[in-house]
């Protein structure tokens, strides 16, 4: 993932933002006193990107991946639809609990830029993405870096036919959407009143993209590894903020880490969920890997 790579993150403040005045507001008018339902993974199961994660032989990389791990962050669906067998496959070889969040095709998002073209790809979509039954987990869309607020009305046309049935997360890219405060408080508003998360990214270069806005009881964010000794302190920062939000009645909790090369995913992520069982008193499997531990480089 080399959106918002720096050559120094050593320069870089990652120092998570006062939540937006309005977050606390949310977790609150939407707590139902539920058990907070966590969910962490990577961003894909592929082993020539995520070397060392499978034993030697393993021959079916996802059935191994979902043994460790209780979802997936699903970006192959954002390239190509693929056939509806293949979406029986992926459900049927994981195990009860799993959870797929698949991204949402490029159509959609790059290639016709929500405009009528994309509602008949989102159908399209969404057709054979039901198949993943139970297992489907919240479908996220990511916008173009260059689709600005100027789009305004398609982003209420699609929001507004979007079938309430799938839970959704979108992503927007364009500065503008934040550092605008009217444009925010709209997108926010408009996210909120229709049930859709507002996706936090952290990564090095796009810290734009922190405002740390929640717009209903989901915590949906991509975290994104520089490949630098403060990858670790980040996700201590994440685990304290999360709590924080916990205790405020935030109920679903999901949390992709990404890498710019992706070389200790699975490592970032078993540190991350070890850290997590501690601080929330959760019991999610901790996930094996065969690489040697970075914990004592950052006592």
């Amino acid at each position: 993932m080399k959106f918002g790579k720096v050559d120094h993150p050593e320069h870089i403040d990652f120092t998570i933002p006062p939540d937006h005045p309005d977050t606390p507001v949310v977790l609150s008018k939407n707590k139902t006193g539920a058990d907070t339902k966590i969910f962490v993974g990577c961003a894909k199961w592929n082993r020539q990107e995520l070397k060392n994660f499978y034993p030697r032989g393993t021959k079916d990389e996802l059935a191994y991946y979902s043994t460790q791990f209780n979802s997936i962050e699903l970006n192959a669906t954002f390239y190509r639809i693929f056939p509806a067998e293949q979406y029986e496959k992926w459900r049927d070889k994981t195990p009860e609990g799993f959870k797929f969040f698949p991204k949402m095709t490029n159509e959609v998002s790059h290639l016709r830029r929500m405009n009528d073209k994309a509602l008949e790809a989102a159908d399209r979509y969404l057709e054979v993405t039901a198949l993943l039954g139970e297992k489907l987990g919240t479908i996220f869309l990511q916008m173009h870096n260059n689709f600005g607020p100027k789009n305004w009305d398609r982003v209420v046309r699609f929001v507004e036919y979007w079938p309430k049935e799938f839970p959704l997360a979108m992503e927007f890219r364009h500065t503008d959407w934040f550092t605008d405060e009217k444009v925010a408080q709209e997108l926010y508003h408009l996210l909120e009143e229709n049930n859709i998360v507002n996706i936090l990214v952290d990564t090095a270069g796009r810290r734009d993209l922190m405002h740390m806005r929640l717009t209903k009881n989901e915590a949906f964010v991509r975290y994104v590894g520089a490949n630098h000794v403060s990858d670790y302190p980040r996700l201590d920062d994440w685990i304290e903020r999360l709590s924080s939000w916990k205790s405020m009645g935030l109920e679903n909790i999901h949390f992709f880490v990404h890498q710019n090369l992706e070389l200790e995913s699975p490592l970032l992520s078993a540190y991350f969920v070890e850290q997590l069982n501690a601080k929330m008193g959760c019991n999610l499997h901790i996930p094996k890997t065969t690489l040697p531990s970075q914990k004592g480089l950052f006592d």
